[in-house]
């Protein structure tokens, strides 16, 4: 009985060590690249167009913005030229008047706040579709199991150092580029 419970307990071990070892044979194989869209898209002639679309827009918000903002401080002026010989009830009609008109004005801002960032949304997708295509189609040309963007959406660096080796090896921003056309 000992000796079958002492060679259950040594087949145990052994299939414990070899699947321990496994994901890490695995782990070796697996070919990891990385790339940097946001140079690739400050590179798309595309990426010029989208953004004088984009401060045209910002533009007209804000001439929308100024002339609201105008309109809201001439009624204001107004209101403190005629505040000292109005009624207590004109007084408050016309407070609560300016107030409904500043919150309008806030309102006014937050959504074209909203806008600008939908209007970016749009704009940007497509390019970062190609981007996206031309990644899958690199990766899948060098047999590379993951890709990696360098950066964060807000320019924060992600890999902070790699060897000139891999960098020669992995990086694919220029084969993207070039897949791209660019």
């Amino acid at each position: 009985m000992k000796k079958v419970t002492l060679f259950s307990f040594i087949i145990l071990i052994a299939l414990t060590t070899l699947l321990a070892a496994a994901p890490k044979a695995e782990a070796q194989d697996m070919k990891i690249g990385f790339v940097e869209p946001r140079a690739i898209l400050e590179r798309m002639p595309e990426m010029r167009a989208v953004q004088q679309r984009l401060q045209n827009f910002a533009e007209r918000k804000q001439n929308e913005l100024v002339t609201k903002e105008r309109e809201l401080q001439t009624e204001l002026e107004l209101y403190q030229q005629k505040v000292g010989v109005i009624s207590e009830s004109a007084r408050q009609q016309e407070e609560e008047r300016l107030t409904n008109m500043e919150t309008e004005f806030r309102q006014l801002q937050s959504r074209a706040q909203q806008e600008m960032q939908e209007q970016r949304a749009r704009l940007m997708s497509p390019l970062l579709e190609q981007i996206q295509e031309s990644i899958n189609n690199v990766a899948s040309r060098k047999g590379l199991d993951y890709v990696l963007n360098t950066t964060t959406s807000a320019g924060d660096v992600i890999i902070l150092y790699v060897s000139p080796r891999v960098q020669e090896e992995f990086d694919i921003t220029d084969e993207v580029m070039e897949d791209l056309g660019i």
